[in-house]
């Protein structure tokens, strides 16, 4: 008898540690999601989360200029983004192509090629994404725990002449990622809180 129950009890370990993690409601990805969006965009932004097979799906079409993407109930960490509504074309290529398995990153994103054939949109001019990670995120009280904010400006074709940036990172200084690419960006990522 005893043997049949740890049995079941190490069968019902390895399922439960196997099983899809829940998808929080669609209120709770909302209110994490604006987390990375400036408290004044927030109740218009539009935002991205998940379904219950956990699927990218609008959870809220929004009036302003910003796109939020919420949480991915599968990671550990809480981890959310805010971007241009500019970028979606770009972020909506990227999370097609990340549904399909790994995808090159630099020179062998596929997305680049598109932006350079002209048959995916980049905008020219510089957008911001907004990045807020966390140990976690509490709903009720809007509270990201040992939250970092980290920010990346696209500015498709960048280079160090023309924007004055090095292209290696420094301790919390900006610097330019994919210099002279359609994929440059000026990544911003101050010191992580000790």
């Amino acid at each position: 008898m005893t043997r049949c129950l740890l049995l079941a009890l190490g069968t019902l370990v390895v399922m439960t540690a196997n099983a899809p993690a829940q998808t929080p409601a669609p209120e709770a990805q909302i209110a994490g999601a604006v987390q990375a969006a400036p408290a004044d965009q927030r109740a218009t932004a539009t935002v991205i989360g998940f379904d219950a097979q956990g699927k990218h799906t609008t959870l809220r079409k929004g009036t302003g200029t910003l796109v939020c993407l919420a949480d991915d109930p599968r990671e550990d960490k809480f981890s959310v983004a805010c971007y241009h509504k500019d970028l979606e074309p770009f972020m909506a290529r990227g999370r097609e192509l990340g549904a399909l398995g790994p995808r090159g990153r630099g020179p062998e994103d596929p997305r680049w090629k598109e932006i350079e054939a002209g048959t995916l949109p980049m905008p020219k001019e510089p957008r911001l994404t907004t990045i807020v990670q966390g140990s976690a995120f509490d709903a009720g009280t809007g509270i990201v725990a040992d939250s970092y904010t980290r920010w990346v400006i696209y500015t498709s074709g960048a280079t160090t002449e023309s924007t004055g940036l090095p292209t290696t990172p420094g301790p919390g200084a900006p610097w330019l990622m994919f210099p002279g690419t359609p994929g440059a960006h000026i990544m911003i990522s101050p010191a992580r809180p000790k």
